[in-house]
């Protein structure tokens, strides 16, 4: 196995994001999917980080009674009400509404406040085959924690698809015990499901190729990191990026801005929310970064 790529500045200034053109429209549309009545900030993190790295449009999928709050958070976005159930979990029942949505949508990031595991994965197995081909997917949280359940049906999107675990969620992702102490293979992740894997730092893609992150701090460990992540992936993938750069680009970006937080903020207590705003001057200083 040959050794990884190194992901620094120098390596991200050779390799450049494309173009963000003159139009919102030409900076890509970005649909999140997620946001259960109790946990919609997480939607709302990955949306925000997805507009902070550049992507010109963004709408959201969630449940029903807080579509409108939603909408209130974020003005700059574009909300759609999912069916939901008591508990305020998406269901999928109504997954036609999203039709239109997903037709004009460059990049599709599912998972973000989602909060059953059996309703995301009836929700996965109906929108999957309905996104449209050569659209970009991303998988976080409870949508990613279902996908080894989904079989033959993970197949509609193998080869555009970025998976952003956690170590517990790669081992369960090979069926392994999800506290294990072995590392995960993620070179199998990537291989068993078609996809980029971005996995605390370390990526690969189906083929084998690894790159690891240069920076990063503990404190990126808190509630929504997870989220920004996720968001920023998908607003690179709309804008153009490959799916190896967008894992690239955004995991160094909200690396980076973890770091400038914990000398900010302190190394631990500063908020995910954070981290996104961070984002642009970031991705601006990489522009011209030469080291």
């Amino acid at each position: 196995m040959s050794a990884p790529t190194i992901v620094t500045p120098h390596v991200l200034r050779d390799w450049p994001l494309p173009s963000p053109g003159s139009s919102k429209g030409s900076r890509g549309r970005v649909l999140v999917v997620g946001g259960a009545r109790r946990t919609p900030g997480a939607a709302l993190l990955a949306g925000r980080a997805a507009l902070r790295v550049g992507a010109g449009v963004l709408t959201f999928a969630v449940a029903s009674s807080v579509a409108v709050q939603v909408a209130v958070a974020v003005p700059e976005a574009g909300t759609v009400g999912l069916a939901e159930n008591a508990a305020g979990s998406v269901t999928g029942d109504d997954l036609a509404l999203l039709d239109s949505d997903l037709s004009g949508a460059d990049a599709v990031l599912v998972g973000p406040g989602l909060d059953d595991a059996d309703l995301a994965e009836v929700l996965l197995r109906g929108l999957l085959p309905r996104i449209p081909d050569g659209v970009p997917v991303v998988l976080d949280a409870f949508a990613l924690g279902v996908l080894d359940r989904l079989g033959d049906a993970a197949g509609a999107v193998a080869g555009r698809l970025i998976l952003t675990p956690n170590q517990a969620e790669a081992h369960r992702l090979l069926g392994q015990d999800p506290e294990s102490d072995v590392e995960p293979d993620l070179a199998e992740v990537a291989r068993r499901y078609g996809a980029v894997v971005y996995c605390q730092q370390s990526m690969v893609n189906p083929a084998g190729e690894r790159w690891e992150g240069s920076s990063g701090h503990g404190g990126l460990g808190t509630s929504g990191s997870g989220d920004v992540l996720a968001g920023a992936v998908c607003g690179l993938l709309a804008r153009g990026a490959s799916l190896e750069q967008a894992a690239c680009w955004a995991g160094h970006l909200h690396a980076t801005a973890g770091d400038r937080l914990a000398i900010e903020v302190g190394p631990l207590g500063f908020l995910a929310g954070e981290l996104a705003d961070r984002l642009p001057l970031v991705m601006a200083e990489l522009a011209g970064s030469r080291s």
